[in-house]
Formats: C-alpha cells, sequence, structure tokens
C-alpha cells in the first residue's frame, strides 16, 4: 500500500505519537525514566556490546507494548466506551502484556547489574 504522505511526514507523525504518549502517558514517561537509569548505569558499569544489546532490546520491548497498550486501549474506548466483561478482558490482557515485559526487564537488569555492582 502506498503512502500519501512523504517519507518526512510520517517521521514527524510518529514522532508526534510519541510525544503525545508521553505527554499523557504517565506510565509510558515512568518506563522512559527507569529506562534512561538503566542506561547511565549500564554507562557507570561499562557495560559489553552484548549487554548494551540486552539491555536496548528489554528497554524498547517495555516502550513498545506500552505503546500497544495504550493503542489497544484508546481503540477500544473509541468502539465501546460502556464497560463490560469484554472490554475489561481485552484491556486488562493488553496490560499484562506490559506487566510481564517490565518483569522480564527487571529481571534482565538484575542479571546484567548486580554482578557488577558487587565485584
Amino acid at each position: 500500500m502506498e503512502s500519501k504522505h512523504s517519507l518526512l511526514k510520517s517521521f514527524r507523525f510518529a514522532f508526534e505519537g510519541l510525544e503525545v504518549a508521553f505527554l499523557k502517558g504517565r506510565n509510558f514517561r515512568i518506563q522512559v525514566f527507569i529506562g534512561f537509569l538503566a542506561v547511565v548505569l549500564g554507562t557507570i558499569l561499562k557495560l559489553s556490546m552484548s549487554e548494551w544489546l540486552d539491555l536496548v532490546l528489554v528497554i524498547s520491548l517495555v516502550l513498545i507494548l506500552e505503546l500497544v497498550n495504550t493503542v489497544i486501549e484508546t481503540i477500544i474506548d473509541i468502539v465501546n466506551p460502556d464497560i463490560s466483561e469484554r472490554v475489561k478482558i481485552a484491556k486488562d490482557v493488553a496490560a499484562a502484556t506490559v506487566l510481564l515485559a517490565s518483569v522480564g526487564s527487571v529481571i534482565i537488569g538484575a542479571l546484567l547489574f548486580i554482578p557488577k555492582l558487587f565485584r
């Protein structure tokens, strides 16, 4: 499917989406902040290239899933603003994806950082 927008405009739309997510999404801001702290700690502890790869992947995964969760919840609110059991299930499962990624990222962060902090 051919886009009717220029590549530059498409990037602008994507950055506008990030801006909206950051300004309106408390959880997204928290996750960006924690990711930033992890990058700072990784710099201080001089992570190896493969450790950086792991860290960047888990930070990206959590942020991407938070964005997808926001999209799912927003679409559900537009299509069906009434709370029903099916709406609750969809929203809860979307939120669970972010929770699982966040727990996984904490475990990976611990595996990366704890050995370097206590050597």
